[in-house]
């Protein structure tokens, strides 16, 4: 699903900054927009998502916006997820669900203090003395989260700090914005601003991606931060306040609206309810995410008339994308597939309408790509592969690099 917005003055040629936002999701969103970059890249001539102006992420899309802003290809990080033997990097998703155990020992060692302080409340004022107050005091000594999310810091980390590249905000040659919410006051932090610059890349997407409830929250500077979707879907402001003046979004966070596919089968009206409670918190969660966002776009329009708007979402009634199992590996190679090829064919749907908005860009469609309605997301891969090798890679950065300068010059 596309959502296009011109800019109020749409004959005006523009070759100015370009900009782009990524959402959260967890790892099925990152899947999805993983093979949705790997499209628009592919189907737009003159588009380089390695080589933008602006980066904003949020959650999982942190770890992608971090790693664009780094100049790791689309197609490389779909290889890394993927599980490609020719990646540059091998992810291991087993680490990022292991138990985070040194959070379960520190909050059992607080029960014996927590009980007797609840034990000696309850002696002192017997009349307030209930099992409901004695519940609510040894909910201090749950978990704060059920998964270690160092084991995401570490691999950024590695990631980063190699082959040239930098874990370093004030090192990059784009501007690179992570959002996440501080605990103590609920309040969105911009990491890469001026003033939070100095804050490893991997930790921030670290403390970007701390989902309540299943990672513990990150200290950073002696202060506690959360997932950043919890204050907002995008945050495109961050990158409108960086003067771009072509805005790409990813979201994968639509929720599901059964028989909104004519092409699908019917969906028991039943079926979310059957799936139980993380099928349920998904589609609340979804639409909350949703209806935020529209009307931040709204906003959008009125305060950036200046800004032309592309937003690339799932289609509401795509039961691929809301009920595939990202645990298994088979399930993340189909999606990423599958959001690859639903994005190609929503492109060519309205050719027309988002050509007129690349133009004044200096960018346009390849129709002949988007003819290509059998090509798979691995046919496109194994054509944008170099190699894995770190002079294999260059190499290839170096003829992107140089393809680009003469086009631009031409």
């Amino acid at each position: 699903m596309l959502t296009i917005h011109q800019a109020r003055k749409p004959d005006t040629p523009r070759h100015g900054r370009i900009g782009l936002a990524i959402a959260g999701g967890g790892p099925v969103g990152a899947i999805y927009e993983l093979g949705a970059l790997r499209a628009l890249e592919e189907s737009v001539e003159g588009l380089r998502l390695h080589d933008l102006d602006v980066y904003v992420g949020i959650s999982a899309g942190g770890v992608i916006a971090a790693s664009l802003a780094n100049r790791i290809p689309a197609a490389e990080m779909c290889r890394i997820f993927m599980g490609h033997p020719g990646a540059e990097f091998a992810l291991e998703p087993d680490k990022l669900l292991k138990p985070a155990y040194r959070e379960y020992l520190n909050r059992a060692a607080r029960i014996p203090g927590i009980l007797l302080d609840a034990l000696t409340s309850m002696a002192r004022h017997p009349m307030d003395a209930s099992v409901s107050r004695l519940m609510g005091a040894l909910g201090q000594a749950l978990p704060t989260g059920i998964f270690e999310n160092d084991a995401l810091h570490d691999f950024l980390r590695s990631a980063f700090e190699s082959s040239g590249r930098t874990n370093d905000f004030r090192e990059l040659r784009r501007r690179l914005i992570i959002v996440a919410v501080e605990l103590d006051n609920g309040a969105a932090v911009r990491f890469g601003a001026p003033d939070r610059d100095h804050v490893p890349i991997s930790r921030a997407v670290q403390a970007s991606a701390a989902l309540p409830g299943l990672y513990p929250p990150v200290e950073i500077d002696g202060q506690y931060y959360v997932d950043g979707a919890l204050r907002r879907t995008l945050n495109a402001s961050a990158a409108l306040d960086q003067g771009v003046d072509l805005l790409l979004a990813i979201n994968p966070l639509v929720p599901f609206a059964a028989g909104q596919d004519p092409a699908a089968p019917a969906v028991p009206v039943r079926r979310l309810i059957r799936g139980g409670l993380p099928l349920v918190l998904s589609q609340t969660f979804r639409a909350l995410i949703q209806s935020r966002m529209n009307i931040g776009f709204r906003n959008y329009r009125e305060s950036h008339p200046g800004t032309d708007f592309v937003l690339v979402e799932p289609d509401q009634g795509d039961e691929e994308i809301f009920f595939t199992n990202i645990f298994s590996f088979a399930s993340r190679t189909a999606l990423c597939d599958h959001a690859y090829r639903v994005t190609k064919d929503n492109l060519r749907r309205r050719a027309d309408e988002i050509e007129s908005v690349l133009a004044r860009h200096g960018m346009h469609l390849d129709r002949d790509v988007l003819e290509q309605r059998d090509k798979s997301l691995a046919d496109s891969l194994g054509e944008a592969f170099h190699g894995h090798s770190p002079v294999s890679r260059q190499l290839g950065q170096a003829l992107e690099d140089l393809e680009c300068a003469l086009r631009k010059r031409a």
